[in-house]
């Protein structure tokens, strides 16, 4: 497979997964409510610096969690084993407690209406890049591939996924008034619970991944 090719393919794979555990247009409809008191260009002042905001929050953990975490003497294998069970975990909760996921982010963000500056806590963290995204990218970053070549594509195609995800958490929470009139609360559950499916597939693979890893090592003559 040519390096562009590879770049697309994990950008598509780390693009899915970030998108499926943000979820930007579901949290625009509750950032549309925690925000309705504030002015046109405050909002939208607001969301610029939380598209900025979870850019940071996602590339740090992709290139800086799983650094940390072997630090501390956690294998790669592990990593991705925890990593991916973390992921599969989320997103069954997601798509079986999809009503009181909504609920608990809207309780964090309610506590932002009397806050001075509010853009990244608790809008950023943990209402948008919170504990389960960070998992996400720690995961997804425990993936990066040994050889050089490799290594460089997945680096590129997983940098761009983050930030085309929070290009898109700045256009959702900016037009987040625009996404309520037309999309609705049932219609984005719809698509919460659809995408929470694919981060299910995408955390499943990443705990073969490390299983497979493991018993490479156990099976290494």
């Amino acid at each position: 497979m040519s390096q562009l090719g590879s770049s697309l393919q994990n950008f598509l794979l780390v693009l899915s997964a970030l998108f499926s555990i943000v979820n930007p247009i579901g949290s625009a409809l509750i950032f549309s409510q925690v925000t309705a008191d504030r002015s046109h260009e405050e909002r939208l002042d607001i969301a610029g610096k939380v598209g900025l905001y979870s850019a940071i929050v996602m590339l740090v953990a992709l290139w800086g969690g799983a650094y940390v975490l072997n630090f501390f003497g956690v294998t790669l294998a592990a990593l991705r084993i925890a990593g991916g069970l973390v992921v599969s975990t989320s997103a069954w909760s997601m798509l079986s407690k999809a009503e009181e996921n909504e609920e608990r982010k809207q309780e964090q963000a309610s506590h932002a209406t009397g806050a001075a500056d509010v853009a990244f806590f608790p809008l950023t963290m943990p209402f948008t890049t919170g504990p389960g995204t960070i998992s996400v990218a720690i995961a997804l970053g425990s993936n990066l591939p040994t050889g050089p070549n490799e290594g460089y594509s997945f680096f590129l195609g997983a940098s761009l996924a983050a930030l085309a995800v929070a290009v898109m958490i700045w256009i959702a929470y900016r037009s987040a008034d625009r996404l309520v009139a037309w999309l609705g609360h049932a219609r984005a559950r719809v698509l919460a619970r659809l995408a929470a499916f694919l981060l299910l597939c995408v955390g499943t693979q990443i705990t073969l991944n490390g299983v497979v890893d493991a018993l490479r090592l156990v099976v290494k003559p």
